[in-house]
């Protein structure tokens, strides 16, 4: 088992699905097969126009062969592994590139840096997982949430193995993927409620706005901003119970079996539709809406 680098962007060829599946050439099988059971870091190009650098991580759950392309592969991605950084970290800072493992022997980059699977480092994954949990402004929650498990300090530890094991534990905590999913979501929407499009920050600074999973994590739905919703309290209600949900043009529609229609459509704002985010690969995923209407909203 062995960390990596899986290289993704929004406007890729490949039939990606970056918390479900990679899918890459022949060429690379070796590599990716490597990081079977282990984690890998999804990085999107510098020439990419407003590049989010490296900006995930994932856990590898198998390799296999793409039934529907020849000389093709798939990686697939273990459920609920997936996890959006935080704050999307830069291919370099003011020390050079935040990834060492591209340097060759004289301190340049190497032809490495443009490999779209490569393997990492134990130190390089920690660095990059450290820089991509660090939230520098952070939201401030609508309500005090239980205190933040130590998992992000920053201090130097001995063994590189200690440091690799607290940064996975940071990985996999669910407090610490609810608050970076609250921040991506919220950031996205630009703290304001797709449903209703109030922005409403409260006397203490808190937005008075909730991230919501389109996809619930109970049913595997991933920590990915494209599975989330910025909602007030009330809307983000409806939506669990399957009282409002989304059609295929992000239309919103009301359940039937509401017993206040007429009110609840009294606080869908002016256009019908959720106020999306301006960046496409941050707008919620049809198949994330598909399953909400298929399993949640009340027909």
């Amino acid at each position: 088992m062995a960390f990596g680098i899986f290289i993704h962007r929004s406007d890729s060829v490949y039939d990606d699905t970056p918390a479900e599946r990679y899918q890459f050439p022949k060429q690379y099988l070796d590599r990716v097969r490597a990081c079977v059971g282990d984690w890998i870091v999804y990085y999107e190009p510098r020439k990419v126009a407003d590049s989010k650098g490296y900006y995930a991580v994932a856990k590898v759950e198998g390799v296999i062969a793409d039934p529907s392309m020849p000389n093709m592969y798939l990686a697939l991605i273990e459920p609920g592994s997936y996890l959006d950084f935080a704050t999307p970290v830069p291919f370099a800072d003011e020390n050079g590139p935040i990834e060492r493992g591209v340097l060759n022997e004289v301190g340049r980059i190497s032809g490495r840096a443009q490999a779209a699977v490569r393997g990492l480092s134990s130190s390089d994954f920690t660095r990059i997982v450290a820089a991509g949990l660090v939230d520098e402004n952070p939201l401030l929650p609508r309500t005090d949430f239980a205190a933040v498990e130590p998992v992000l300090r920053e201090e130097q530890v001995p063994f590189i193995f200690d440091e690799v094991r607290e940064r996975v534990a940071a990985i996999v905590s669910r407090v610490v993927r609810d608050r970076v999913f609250r921040r991506i979501v919220l950031r996205a929407y630009d703290e304001r409620c797709a449903v209703t499009g109030l922005k409403l920050i409260n006397g203490s600074g808190r937005a008075e706005v909730e991230a919501a999973h389109i996809r619930p994590v109970e049913a595997n739905g991933p920590d990915i901003v494209s599975n989330g919703l910025a909602l007030s309290g009330t809307a983000h209600w409806m939506f669990d119970r399957g009282l409002i949900g989304l059609d295929d043009n992000m239309r919103i529609i009301v359940s039937r079996q509401a017993n206040d229609p007429d009110s609840i459509r009294s606080v869908i704002n002016a256009s019908g539709r959720i106020l999306a985010p301006q960046r496409g690969a941050d707008r919620p995923h049809p198949q994330f809406v598909r399953w909400h209407r298929e399993h949640c909203f009340k027909h």
